[in-house]
């Protein structure tokens, strides 16, 4: 029992991490056969792990088709966009009079941690930086204290495809996403909830632009594959 449990993990986070990472790419299918015999398992745990991960919103299995990496299409993605671009930067603004000092510093302990991890060099770390995004962004939908637009943006936001920004980034976008986080900040410290709007207005234009431009190039490439 410990053993199928032991391989069902370590086959969860490997797929997770080759997708994550891009070494399987959004589309390709998914064949438990060959996914057993690359990861040194039998096919009972990738099965488990595939399901999991469609869970997830990395995976999408289709009825007598198997499984395959998911992907978006452009007009899907651009709906997320569209819908964060009107619900978040309204929550960010709420959230900026409700912030109290000790707000203020762990908004900017998560920022000036995101520097750390996710700035390019040695020792960045995209998949640390995931979750510190998400803790900054969720404290201030949290301090903003408006649940309608709240649950509104949760059900606007794919967790996937928030993972896949950093991944997708370029250098000078992953720079413009960090710094977007740390001037967020100081508007909120400074109690200028326009300020905060319009920086979070960019920090999603900036998000929308990295991954529509990637959806168009990988549908550029699908057309041209014969």
């Amino acid at each position: 029992m410990t053993r199928s449990l032991t391989s069902a993990e370590r086959a969860l986070t490997t797929l997770r991490d080759m997708i994550m990472g891009g070494e399987l790419r959004p589309g390709a299918r998914l064949g438990e056969v060959e996914l057993a015999d690359r990861l040194g398992v039998s096919r009972t745990p990738v099965r488990e792990a595939l399901s999991r991960l469609a869970a997830e919103g990395l995976v999408e299995v289709v009825p007598n088709r198997g499984a395959r990496v998911a992907r978006w299409t452009v007009a899907e993605l651009e709906g997320v966009f569209d819908l964060r671009s009107s619900l978040e930067p309204q929550l960010t603004a709420y959230a900026v009079p409700n912030a109290g000092p000790a707000d203020v510093e762990e908004l900017d302990a998560l920022a000036t941690r995101m520097h750390e991890v996710g700035s390019p060099g040695p020792h960045q770390d995209l998949h640390a930086l995931v979750p510190l995004n998400r803790a900054f962004h969720d404290r201030l939908v949290a301090l903003a204290a408006h649940p309608t637009l709240a649950t509104a943006l949760a059900a606007a936001i794919h967790p996937p495809i928030v993972r896949r920004n950093f991944l997708t980034y370029d250098e000078a976008s992953l720079r413009r996403s960090l710094g977007h986080h740390s001037e967020i900040v100081a508007a909120v410290r400074a109690g200028d909830p326009e300020w905060a709007r319009a920086v979070m207005t960019s920090h999603i234009a900036n998000a929308r632009a990295v991954m529509v431009r990637a959806a168009r190039l990988q549908a550029a490439g699908e057309e041209e594959t014969p």
